[in-house]
């Protein structure tokens, strides 16, 4: 889809990061004419961004994961499948027409059943010396008739040699008998006795060379022994040798252990596949193993690589898998610089504001574009998360001014919308550590230093009592699974302004000792008037690990 950008936040979206890559897509799409901006989600929703996408009507973004090329994302050969009826040899002419070695195989519900390549049909020609081959792979008298450039002078060309040998009438007229059996199909010259014998004998299909017609009588009795009459102008030489190229493609065709990708798999992958196997060409199928085309090494030269903005962070360790694979065409931030690399100048607007909601809302009043109802709803609420209702230090003038327009464009009240989000994400009933601890963490490195903060936010200090022994006991899961040498969970009370810091790690309990001139605790620290990760805790955290 080269028109097409995705707009993404974080991993482990919040509500700020979703919420704005909704509204600045929906901004991008009206002063755009030649691309489609979609905006996307890197997890799942956490119970607060949930309610206030279902609150103002909003569909929620699909989830991307994983941002590396994919063979959707390459100009890959939509090459037309055949029917395994064909013949070999209009197989190999279509190869020649369409300048392949491989056709795909593909039956009538769409799905492959296999593939022919230019090595197969050379095998049929080359290798095989059983002269009732022609009959074991049911071969349409249709396919003789066109491989032969022939003419049906009587029988049914829909019908199919099932059953006896293939047979040159080329002995004396005495032994000619002997030399065939019952169901044979026999090539013969323009020798009206031999044919007859040859009809007599109980031929099944009598093939007629040098000729375009034949002796009224030979008709006849074709017709009385139901047997399929055809006649060509190729000499028996060559009727001979062409006879074997009229077998269906599926009696050659490979259909174990074929080498297939879908669209959805990631170009490095597919790489790493094709090393391991000499093919040149490799179906590609869809969700439902249906045929779409085909690859090659070559194809995937001319990767389109996906285009992205993304908003709400500017960090490799927070960016959705294989972004450097991508190209970010922008970023919009309201976090400090991060790691992340791009390979040429691009878009980047960083504003010191609560929220990055904050600035797409500025973004829509410099474009001059009216915020819909539905739109200035997730902006508002986006704005009042990420500033905990104006409480945060992170909060300006600015996001509590926008956020009061907002909520008069959207129709709602700052405060009960407020504190509805925060309810609802507060909800941890049926929720387990694992999830609790996810809708809403991240990952950060200082040095040879590298730690992750999660964030749980509740208006009830009863609600974090609650669920402080299971993160305990999942933060100690998190920290020895991964390479991560602190692991810090900030449980935030908004309405008394406050956090309780746990920690898990050889020095987290030093580290943040450290940065908040604090004497060294066993359990967690009680951290008076911080309830902002970004502004609160990093900073002090980054200054210590960097002294």
């Amino acid at each position: 889809m080269p028109n097409t950008v995705y707009i993404i936040g974080h991993k482990n979206p919040d509500t700020d990061s979703v919420c704005a890559a909704i509204a600045y897509a929906y901004l991008k799409n009206a002063i755009s004419k030649d691309t489609i901006y979609e905006p996307k989600k890197a997890g799942q929703l956490n119970e607060e961004t949930r309610y206030v996408l279902e609150r103002f009507g909003v569909q929620e973004p699909d989830t991307v994961l994983d941002v590396g090329a994919q063979l959707t994302d390459i100009e890959y050969r939509r090459l037309e499948p055949v029917d395994g009826h064909i013949s070999l040899k209009k197989a190999w002419e279509l190869m020649l027409e369409r300048d392949v070695v491989t056709l795909p195989v593909v039956g009538r519900t769409g799905k492959l059943e296999g593939v022919i390549v230019n090595g197969d049909i050379a095998y049929s020609y080359m290798d095989v010396y059983d002269n009732s081959i022609l009959s074991r792979a049911r071969t349409q008298y249709s396919n003789i008739l066109s491989t032969l450039n022939g003419s049906l002078l009587t029988g049914n060309p829909h019908a199919y040699f099932i059953k006896g040998s293939v047979v040159i009438a080329s002995s004396n007229r005495e032994d000619l008998k002997d030399d065939i059996n019952r169901d044979d199909l026999v090539i013969v010259g323009n020798i009206t006795e031999r044919q007859l014998i040859c009809i007599e004998a109980g031929a099944s299909c009598l093939v007629v060379c040098g000729a375009k017609s034949v002796d009224s009588k030979v008709i006849k009795m074709a017709e009385e022994h139901q047997c399929v009459l055809i006649t060509t102008e190729y000499d028996t030489f060559t009727v001979a040798r062409l006879i074997h190229q009229a077998m269906p493609v599926r009696q050659f065709m490979r259909s174990d252990d074929i080498v297939s990708f879908e669209l959805d798999d990631y170009v490095d992958d597919v790489r790493d596949t094709m090393k391991t196997v000499r093919h040149r060409d490799f179906p590609i199928l869809d969700e439902n193993r249906h045929y779409v085309g085909m690859v090659s090494r070559r194809l995937l030269l001319n990767m389109q690589k996906k285009r992205i903005i993304l908003v709400d962070h500017n960090e490799k360790s927070q960016a959705v898998d294989n972004i450097d694979q991508a190209e970010v065409l922008e970023i919009i931030d309201h976090h400090r610089l991060g790691s992340l690399e791009t390979v040429s100048p691009i878009y980047f607007r960083n504003q010191p504001l609560g929220s990055s909601s904050t600035i797409v809302a500025l973004m829509y009043e410099e474009r001059g574009v009216e915020i819909p109802k539905h739109i200035a709803g997730v902006l508002c609420s986006a704005i009042l998360s990420d500033t905990l209702m104006f409480r945060s230090p992170t909060c300006t003038k600015v996001d509590e001014e926008k956020a009061r327009m907002l909520a008069d464009i959207a129709g709602v009240d700052v405060v009960e919308l407020a504190t509805s989000m925060f309810e609802a994400g507060s909800d941890f009933k049926d929720k387990t550590p694992d999830q609790i601890f996810h809708q809403d963490y991240k990952i950060f490195t200082s040095g040879d230093i590298k730690f992750g903060v999660a964030q749980v936010s509740s208006i009830s200090k009863g609600q974090l009592n609650s669920i402080k022994s299971g993160i305990q006991s999942y933060m100690q899961t998190v920290q020895a699974s991964s390479d991560l040498d602190a692991v810090f969970v900030m449980l935030t009370d908004i309405l008394n302004e406050s956090t309780e810091l746990l920690f898990v790690g050889d020095t987290a309990d030093k580290i943040i000792a450290d940065a908040f001139r604090m004497p060294v605790a066993t359990d967690s620290y009680l951290l008076e008037g911080v309830v902002s990760r970004k502004k609160q805790l990093i900073p002090p955290i980054m200054e210590s690990l960097q002294e």
